[in-house]
């Protein structure tokens, strides 16, 4: 039940919580403003604000040259391509090429290519001219004959010896 008498207000009774806020309040130090201080602190704002600025650019001429490298690497692996696929159509071109090549060499093609374009004809028996040849060897054979020797290792160093 309520905790005491009947409330005749309309709004609900508050209760404290069971905890409490811990509320750090700092003391805020009172600087003079003295000139030299003044100074130091804008110096020193200002070594920040650069070494930002300094950072920034740095973080920047990074990133370009990475995107830059990068560029130059997609440029080359297009030339790449390129070439693989232009290597690829000279290879088909040249199998086709071999295989007309074997085709075309068989003595039927060969026969008629000679005689239509280059106006050869078949050889006849008029045309073949018989000679004779002397049936005389002139070589000369050599009286003497060849020597070989196949004498054992020790046998060839007690002949050093002997003699």
């Amino acid at each position: 039940m309520a905790r005491g008498a009947y409330q005749y207000e309309t709004s609900p009774k508050k209760l404290e919580p069971n905890y409490r806020r811990k509320r750090n309040k700092k003391k805020l130090e009172v600087i003079e403003n003295t000139p030299k201080i003044n100074k130091k602190l804008e110096k020193q704002i200002k070594k920040e604000r650069k070494k930002q600025i300094f950072l920034v650019v740095a973080i920047f001429a990074t990133l370009l040259v990475i995107s830059y490298r990068n560029s130059i690497i997609n440029e080359e692996l297009k030339a790449i391509e390129s070439q693989k696929s232009q290597l690829a159509t000279i290879q088909k071109e040249n199998k086709q090429l071999e295989i007309s090549l074997e085709g075309s060499l068989n003595l039927n093609n060969i026969e008629k290519i000679a005689t239509e374009q280059l106006g050869m004809q078949k050889q006849t028996n008029n045309q073949t001219i018989y000679t004779e040849l002397d049936k005389e060897d002139y070589i000369e054979a050599s009286t003497e004959g060849i020597q070989q020797e196949d004498k054992s290792f020790f046998s060839r160093i007690l002949e050093i010896f002997n003699r």
